[in-house]
Order: structure tokens, then C-alpha cells, then sequence
């Protein structure tokens, strides 16, 4: 009996099951050839797998290579990362965004090393039940580490999904249909490969339909509209003060409350108010935060005498949970 959102409905001229086994086939033979050489694709050690699953969320994989690569320098292992304070940790991840991921991730650890000693659960029912891992990440991380046949639903595959079936799934029926299309002899590679396939051939915009390895088992060659409208980015000026001493040897830079809402306890520049957009800033740049596009002008400026800050050496800035402008201030200035 088919399911609501069955996959027979896909290329109804051809047996079902005959049609599964080709797709897995040829979208299986296209990853062992073309797939990107990513430093999280070096081995399947459940601790890697996860910290990348959880870096790449959110964030574009051109963003997380260098940033994986000095946290598992920091933190080699589940044990070290437990064993570290929280600050190192945000440090750490400074420039990623999201913090919350870092913090939960955190957590995750300790819980690790105390309750399942130092080893990850290998099952996705056992990782949903760790901080920060929800159903995809668990899945992900229980199928690419111990081959647990459970598929995975991103982005990148909801659109593979959407465009080869020429249906608009949501919900339940898109964790339906990628089951259904699972290679469950290798689902860590298979759910790898669909989501290559989305990330570099069939993209939001322009898919490469020409060099996909699916494309004749394609129902829509990419024409599935989308119907879901980006909102429109709102944009924003903002204004910091750039102040430092003894030969710029030293930054001044504030830390936001324990208790904000967003980045809480990390290091920033002062913010100045809008009415110093009449000085002439030493320089400006752009910085998005999800629907927001600012504008960001840093005044070489001395801040107030009562400002609730710090002197920061600039030899310590780099073990220092800085927010992601912060750092891009500091790098534009060549301070850091």
C-alpha cells in the first residue's frame, strides 16, 4: 500500500523498486567521484562527525573549514572539550555565530564523559536525547558514524526531494519520502551524497541539471518553483568606537550581559549612538545578521571614562570569546 507521500509516484513508468535501486545506484557512483574533500570527511569518529553536523548548521561550509579544524586543535577530544571552561569554548567558536550551538554542545560533552564514558550513543534515539542534537543532527550523526539506516532531511534534501518527486512535501512526509529512498546498505554515504547533490548541483537558484547524475529520474529538471518568498533584508546603520593604547597594544572593548539574549557574555566594541554618524569614521564595513544587513562605521575614538569595559591586551584576544563583528572589526583594524 503506498503512503501518502510514497515514492512510487516518482517515474510511475518504471518499477518502483527497479527505479530506487538505479537512483542510489548512479547518485552513489557520482559521490565516490566528485565529492568535496572536506577535513570532516577524513574518517567517521562520532565526535568529529558531530562537531562538524553542528558547525554546519546554519552556516555555509566555506565558513567552517578553518573554524573546525582550530577547534579540534583546541578540543582533540569529547573529554578535553567537557574539561573546558565555557568561555574557551566560546572563543573558540568566535566568528561562527549562533552560540547557543556551542554552549549546547558544551553540555552535550559533559553529559558524554559522565554518563556514557566519553562515548557518543549509537543510536539516533539515544543522541536526541543529548543536548542541542535534534531529529536531523542525530540522524545525521547516527547513520554517517555507525551506519544506522535512518535518513537524514536538511535544506539541500528537502529540495532534491521536492524536485525529483515534483511534489511539495513538508513535515512528516519529507522524513517519509527520503526513508523510503534511503540506501539503507550505506545510508552515511547516501545521505552525504543527497545532500552534495543539493548543495552543488541542485541548487536554490540555477541548478547545473546538465551534469546531474539523476537528471533523467528527475520529475521537474529543477523548474519547482519555490513559494515561500525571502524576506526582504532590512538594513541598518550602526557605529563603534575603534579606542586603543600604548602603541595599539591594547583594545578597549565591553562584554555583554550573562543574561542577554543573544551572545551573552561575549567581547564587543562600545557601540556609540547614532548621533556620531558626523565624525569620520577611520573606516566602515558590512555585517548580516539573519534578516538584517548593517552598515558598520568604527570611529578611532576615546570612549567614555564611566564605560563598563576593559583593557584588553591584544595578545589575549585570541583566547577571548569575542562576537563575530568584534573580530571582524579587530582583523579590518590588523589588530587581530
Amino acid at each position: 500500500m503506498k503512503t501518502p507521500h510514497s515514492i512510487e509516484a516518482f517515474l510511475p513508468n518504471a518499477q518502483p523498486s527497479i527505479q530506487r535501486s538505479r537512483f542510489r545506484k548512479k547518485l552513489l557512483a557520482w559521490y565516490g567521484l566528485h565529492r568535496r574533500d572536506l577535513p570532516w570527511r577524513a574518517n567517521r569518529d562520532p565526535y568529529r562527525v558531530w562537531l562538524s553536523e553542528i558547525m554546519l548548521q546554519q552556516t555555509r561550509v566555506a565558513a567552517v573549514i578553518e573554524h573546525y579544524r582550530e577547534f579540534l586543535r583546541r578540543f582533540p577530544t569529547v573529554e578535553k572539550l567537557a574539561a573546558a571552561r565555557e568561555a574557551s569554548v566560546l572563543a573558540a567558536w568566535s566568528g561562527l555565530g549562533y552560540y547557543r550551538r556551542a554552549r549546547m554542545m558544551h553540555a552535550a560533552a559533559k553529559i558524554i564523559v559522565r554518563a556514557h564514558g566519553g562515548n557518543l550513543p549509537q543510536s539516533e534515539a539515544g543522541l536526541r536525547g543529548l543536548p542541542g542534537i535534534g531529529r536531523y543532527t542525530a540522524a545525521a550523526i547516527a547513520s554517517i558514524a555507525y551506519e544506522e539506516p535512518v535518513a537524514v532531511v536538511d535544506g539541500n534534501v528537502e529540495r532534491v526531494l521536492q524536485r525529483v518527486l515534483g511534489k511539495r512535501l513538508a513535515g512528516e512526509g519529507l522524513w517519509v519520502a527520503a526513508n523510503e529512498l534511503l540506501d539503507t546498505n550505506c545510508p552515511g554515504d547516501f545521505n552525504q551524497a543527497v545532500m552534495e547533490l543539493g548543495a552543488v548541483i541542485c541548487t536554490p537558484r540555477a541548478p547545473q541539471c546538465l551534469t546531474c547524475p539523476v537528471v533523467e529520474m528527475c520529475a521537474t529538471r529543477g523548474e519547482l518553483a519555490g513559494t515561500v518568498k525571502a524576506p526582504a533584508q532590512e538594513k541598518r546603520e550602526i557605529h563603534y568606537a575603534l579606542h586603543c593604547r600604548n602603541g595599539d597594544d591594547e583594545v578597549f572593548l565591553v562584554q555583554r550581559a550573562l543574561d542577554a539574549p543573544l551572545m551573552a557574555g561575549m567581547w564587543e566594541l562600545p557601540e556609540l549612538p547614532s548621533s556620531c554618524g558626523a565624525e569620520i569614521p577611520a573606516f566602515s564595513l558590512r555585517h548580516s545578521i539573519t534578516i538584517t544587513d548593517y552598515t558598520v562605521r568604527v570611529v578611532r575614538a576615546a570612549t567614555p571614562a564611566e564605560a563598563p569595559g576593559k583593557w584588553i591586551s591584544v595578545g589575549k584576544l585570541h583566547k577571548l570569546a569575542l562576537t563575530g563583528l568584534a573580530r571582524k572589526i579587530l582583523r579590518k583594524a590588523v589588530i587581530l
